[in-house]
C-alpha cells in the first residue's frame, strides 16, 4: 500500500514546473524515496525506471558521450518504453552505482529540459564526493526522511484529529480527552517510528509484535550495509561506533566511550560516514549570539541522534509496554527518546529542498551546567527549545537563555497540554512540527 507523504505535493509541483530541473532525491535507505517516485509516475503517460544496481548492462550506455537525447534513444530501445518530452518520467534508481549517470544529470537540464528526470539512491552522498562535476544550479535536490507524526496520523486515518491538532495553540488548547488520545498515538509512534514499511504493516492491522519483527529486519539490513563502507572504514569499526551512538543518546558524544581499539581519528571517520549515510543526525553546539546559528557552532561538541525512534528503541531494547501503558515521564523518555523525536520532527518540518541542521546550547562556564536541548531559528529570531517528557519540570536553563540572549520567548515541549507562562510557551510533544513549521504570533 502507498502511504501519502508530504513530498507528494512537492513532486506534483515539480512536474508542472515550466523549467524542469533534474531532481535528485536524497535520504537514507528505506525511507520511501523510490516509492514516492513510482507514485508520481501515475501522473505521466509513460514511466521508465532504470535500476543501476540490478541492471548492470545499462551501465555501458553511459560509458561514452553523455548526450541526453542519444541516451534516451538507447534507453527507449533497451527497455521498449517511449521517452517523450512532458509525457515520460525517467527514473534513475540506485544511481550511486553508476557515477557517469550522475554526471549525465546536468546535461539533461542543459540540452533536454523538457524531459522529466528523477534520480535517487542509497549512500548517495558517498558517490557525490566522487563526481568530478555535480552541476551546481542545474540539478535540484530533495531531502527525504522517515514519516513524521503528522504523516503517521494521516496514514492511520486520523484526518479530523490531525486537522484539530494543526489548529490548536496556547490560546486555543485541545480538550483533555482529545489531548490524551494524541498522547497515546504519540507513544505508539515513538515505538513504531516512521520507516514506511513498519507504518504500512501497522496500518494493515499487524500488531506491534509483527512491526517489531519488521524493525529487526531493517536493522539487520542496515548493519549489512556497513560492509559497503569498507573502502573508507572497516566494517567492525562502523558497527561499534553505531552502537556507541545509541548507548550515548541524550548526551554529548564522547569518542573515548566507544569500545574500540581505534584511535580518535578513526572513530571520527566512522561517525562522519554514518552521518553521510543519513542514519545519524548531528546536533551541534552553538553559542547562539546571532544568525546564522552555524556561524558560532562547534563541531567538537555534538550530540548524535538516530534517524528513527523505532529503530532506536528496538536496538536499545526499551520495554514498549512500559511506554504505552505508564504515564511515568522517565519511562516515556528512556534513552532520551522524546528528545530525539522532537529533533527529528523539527528537521522534517523544514524545507525538503535544503539539508536542515540541528543545534543545542550550553552555557560556556565552568560554574554552570545550563543546557537547552535545541536552538531553532524562527524568522530572524533565535528560539530556545527544551524537551520535557513529563508534565512538569524545571525551566531554569530556558529562562537563563532568555535572559542572556534576549530571545522573544522560549519553547517547552512536554506531555502537558497547550499553555503559556509569561515568556515561555508550552506545546505538547505531538505538536513539535506544528510549531516548527508555523508562523509565530508574537
Amino acid at each position: 500500500m502507498y502511504l501519502t507523504r508530504n513530498i507528494d505535493q512537492e513532486l506534483s509541483a515539480w512536474r508542472q514546473d515550466k523549467e524542469v530541473k533534474p531532481l535528485l532525491i536524497r535520504g537514507a535507505r528505506q525511507v520511501g524515496k523510490s516509492t514516492a517516485v513510482r507514485h508520481l509516475a501515475g501522473q505521466f503517460d509513460h514511466f521508465l525506471e532504470v535500476n543501476f544496481e540490478e541492471q548492470r548492462q545499462v551501465h555501458k550506455l553511459f560509458d561514452g558521450d553523455l548526450d541526453p537525447r542519444q541516451l534516451c534513444e538507447n534507453l527507449s530501445l533497451l527497455y521498449n518504453v517511449p521517452i517523450l518530452p512532458w509525457k515520460t518520467l525517467l527514473f534513475f534508481d540506485e544511481i550511486q552505482s553508476c557515477i557517469p549517470a550522475i554526471s549525465s544529470l546536468r546535461f539533461f537540464y542543459e540540452k533536454y529540459p523538457e524531459l522529466h528526470v528523477i534520480a535517487a539512491g542509497s549512500l548517495l552522498e558517498f558517490a557525490l564526493a566522487d563526481v568530478p562535476s555535480f552541476g551546481v544550479g542545474r540539478i535540484r535536490s530533495m531531502f527525504v526522511y522517515p514519516l513524521s507524526l503528522d504523516e503517521f496520523l494521516q496514514a492511520t486515518g486520523e484526518h479530523l484529529l490531525l486537522d484539530a491538532k494543526k489548529k490548536a495553540s496556547p490560546r486555543q488548547p485541545l480538550q483533555e480527552p482529545i489531548h490524551q488520545k494524541l498522547i497515546g498515538l504519540l507513544k505508539r509512534f515513538l515505538i513504531l517510528g516512521g520507516m514506511p514499511e513498519v507504518v504500512a504493516n501497522y496500518v494493515q492491522g499487524n500488531g506491534l509484535t509483527r512491526c517489531s519483527q519488521v524493525l529487526d529486519d531493517l536493522i539487520t539490513s542496515l548493519r549489512t550495509d556497513f560492509s559497503k563502507y569498507r573502502k573508507r572504514v572497516p566494517f567492525l569499526r562502523v558497527s561499534e561506533v553505531f552502537d556507541s551512538v545509541v548507548q550515548q543518546s541524550g548526551g554529548k558524544f564522547v569518542y573515548a566511550k566507544t569500545h574500540s581499539e581505534s584511535n580518535h581519528k578513526q572513530i571520527k571517520e566512522a561517525v562522519d560516514l554514518l552521518i553521510m549515510a543519513g542514519w545519524v543526525i548531528p546536533v551541534t553546539h552553538t553559542s547562539a549570539n546571532g544568525l546564522p546559528l552555524g556561524a558560532e557552532s562547534n563541531s567538537k561538541k555534538r550530540k548524535l541522534i538516530l534517524l528513527d525512534t523505532g529503530i532506536f528503541q528496538r536496538i536499545l531494547g526499551l520495554n514498549i509496554a512500559d511506554i504505552l501503558l505508564q504515564d511515568d515521564a522517565d519511562v516515556v523518555n528512556k534513552g532520551a527518546i522524546a528528545e530525539q523525536y522532537a529533533g527529528l520532527e523539527i528537521l522534517k518540518a523544514g524545507s525538503c529542498y535544503r539539508p536542515e541542521s540541528l543545534y543545542f546550547w550550553q552555557r560556556e562556564s565552568k560554574s554552570s551546567n545550563a543546557e537547552v536541548d535545541y536552538v531553532v531559528q524562527k524568522g530572524q529570531q533565535i528560539i530556545p527549545v527544551e524537551i520535557k517528557s513529563g508534565k512538569q519540570g524545571s525551566m531554569q536553563s530556558l529562562r537563563l537563555f532568555l535572559q542572556e540572549k534576549r530571545s522573544p520567548y522560549g519553547m517547552r515541549l512536554s506531555l502537558e497540554n497547550y499553555a503559556a507562562y509569561d515568556d515561555i510557551r508550552v506545546y505538547p510533544l505531538y505538536a513539535a512540527s506544528n510549531w516548527a513549521a508555523g508562523k509565530d504570533e508574537l
